[in-house]
């Protein structure tokens, strides 16, 4: 804000107080703040707004706040994506994984019925396997031939071989059937012996931690 030669002052918005403040009727030497003084054709001087130059910049700049840099000490930290701040998620790790303790009270039967007849059944062929598996290395070892041999010394000539693959399979199979069954009628029961257990005396307590 400056003042003209006749003691007025011209505000920031351009507009003067009344009693002898600069105009285009009331030329004085002095250019309002933020005009520059031009002539009109029949030479009247007169003002036109410009935008101030480096020159112009005269107005107080000590009560500008300053931003503060992020970087500066005691600046707050960025946040993280899942929403907490740094320090927060520092913290967090310090005090280790978190940790929740839950009880198992109840087992759905028909969901243990399912679940045990496809796992019953995967095991009867992984039992087939291990079974064809030894077969063929304790014949390709010549053992099956030694056993058939003394079977059929010691019960004479017309004693049939008691080790052969159709003998073993079969046996494997019907074994493999009965554990299938028997899995099954276990499990299933056992989710119902454990309903019961766990009305009377609780569940079992297990505690789930984060890695």
């Amino acid at each position: 804000m400056t003042q003209g030669s006749s003691g007025g002052q011209t505000a920031m918005g351009g507009h003067a107080p009344a009693g002898g403040a600069p105009s285009p009727t009331n030329p004085t030497t002095s250019t309002p703040w933020g005009s520059t003084s031009t002539s009109t054709p029949n030479g009247a001087p007169a003002w036109n707004s410009a935008p101030l130059g480096s020159g112009y910049a005269d107005a107080p700049t000590a009560s500008v706040p300053l931003v503060p840099d992020g970087s500066a000490a005691g600046a707050p930290t960025a946040s993280t994506p899942g929403g907490r701040s740094g320090s927060a998620h520092s913290a967090a790790r310090a005090r280790g994984p978190r940790r929740a303790r839950l009880q198992l009270r109840h087992i759905n039967p028909w969901t243990v019925l399912k679940f045990s007849c496809v796992l019953s059944i995967a095991l009867f062929f992984v039992w087939l396997i291990v079974i064809g598996v030894l077969f063929g290395v304790l014949d390709g070892a010549g053992v099956i031939n030694k056993i058939n041999d003394a079977y059929t010394t010691i019960q004479g000539g017309n004693a049939k071989a008691p080790v052969t693959a159709g003998i073993v399979f079969g046996s494997a199979a019907i074994i493999g059937v009965v554990n299938i069954v028997l899995f099954i009628a276990l499990t299933t029961v056992g989710s119902v012996v454990y309903n019961l257990c766990a009305d009377l005396v609780g569940g079992v307590e297990i505690t789930l931690s984060e890695r």
